[in-house]
């Protein structure tokens, strides 16, 4: 028989998957910028970086983040600044001379596609961890769907590994999508539009984390 605790944990995880926010916004971004692999490496880092929060829910670390708001300050204003930078990076690459000429992924630069490769896996995971949507959602919620008799952390750990393949399928399928659409996607005038836009959008996320009450 299937855990009741597990299907409702699975409906509400559904729901937070497919919303749209920092998340989706910067696969597209990754996509966009480096092409459909870079994409699928965001979102292994986004959706690991969900083992961290069930880790430390896990750890009872919960308790500090609910009841002292200066620790809820500190992780919203650095997810905060995390999303400005990255927005900002965004429209700064525009600027760059040059940038339409070289390929980070090209089979030509190996070097330079595992230090892309690396980054694109490092900006999903700090993405998620210091996102506090996630945080909160593990940090606040996930107690709830764990019974008084089961083990703690192996329990909290299957609910990330249920949220983590749901992350993984929804989040592949978007950069699979755009990665069909690369022909159109590679046009100058479009490249420059989405770049804008993802940069733009990052950074009106970042503002409204930062001005978020608790």
């Amino acid at each position: 028989m299937i855990d009741p605790q597990i299907i409702a944990f699975a409906g509400l995880a559904a729901l937070l998957t497919i919303s749209p926010g920092a998340d989706t916004m910067l696969v597209i971004r990754s996509v966009i910028s480096r092409g459909p692999a870079a994409g699928l490496l965001t979102t292994a880092g986004i959706c690991s970086g969900l083992f961290v929060h069930a880790s430390l829910s896990a750890a009872g670390l919960s308790l500090i983040l609910l009841k002292s708001a200066l620790a809820f300050e500190i992780l919203k204003t650095a997810g905060a600044c995390y999303l400005l930078f990255l927005g900002f990076q965004s429209i700064r690459q525009l600027f760059k001379k040059g940038k339409a000429a070289v390929d980070p992924t090209a089979p030509g630069n190996p070097h330079a596609g595992r230090k892309s490769a690396r980054r694109a896996f490092i900006e999903g995971m700090l993405n998620n961890i210091l996102n506090p949507k996630p945080a909160v959602f593990y940090l606040a919620l996930l107690p709830q769907f764990i019974g008084p008799a089961d083990p703690v952390f192996l329990k909290s750990i299957l609910l990330a590994g249920i949220h983590f393949v749901m992350g993984i399928i929804w989040l592949s399928a978007i950069s699979l999508f755009l990665g069909k659409m690369r022909s159109f996607l590679a046009s100058p005038r479009v490249h420059r539009w989405l770049e804008t836009s993802s940069g733009v959008i990052l950074i009106g996320l970042g503002i409204r984390l930062a001005m978020e009450k608790r």
